[in-house]
């Protein structure tokens, strides 16, 4: 059984990695299929917003930039915290496939064991950095008088 997934995954690996490029070729070309360029020198699209009252030249309309720095700063923060998170849950769980089709293999089995325990120990690192972060911000916002406004923490 093992013998028959671990050649069944041997068999994909080209067909996973034929189709991880096209998923991120879509990801990162298709988009640029969507915007409708009318004028060659306005590559983002402000001029049609100023024409159809959207963003108006006089202070109207979309307001940019009206975000506190330490609430994105705090956003970033906690956006990458997560992604180092979703890394380690993955590292988690492929220590975790091995393992299941290590067949009995010792040597097998303790790779995916350090790989598990290393998704751990970089989980525990995780969480600490955002406690970390979370405190220095907190204490750099109450020490240099800004006030959150928005809640968040980082």
């Amino acid at each position: 059984m093992t013998q028959t997934i671990s050649l069944f995954v041997l068999k994909n690996k080209t067909l996973l990695a034929v189709l991880t490029a096209v998923v991120l070729a879509m990801t990162f070309v298709a988009p640029t299929f969507a915007f409708d360029e009318t004028d060659p020198g306005d590559t983002l699209g402000l001029a049609d917003l100023t024409e159809h009252g959207v963003a108006g030249t006089d202070g109207t309309g979309i307001q940019l930039g009206t975000t506190k720095l330490e609430s994105t700063i705090a956003s970033l923060i906690n956006t990458f915290i997560g992604l180092l998170g979703i890394v380690a849950v993955i590292i988690i769980l492929i220590g975790g496939f091995q393992w299941m089709t290590a067949g009995g293999d010792d040597e097998k089995i303790g790779g995916a064991k350090k790989m598990i325990y290393a998704g751990v120990a970089g989980l525990a690192v995780i969480l600490a950095a955002y406690a970390i972060a979370s405190f220095i911000i907190e204490q750099l916002t109450t020490a240099t008088g800004f006030d959150s406004g928005s809640g968040t923490t980082p």
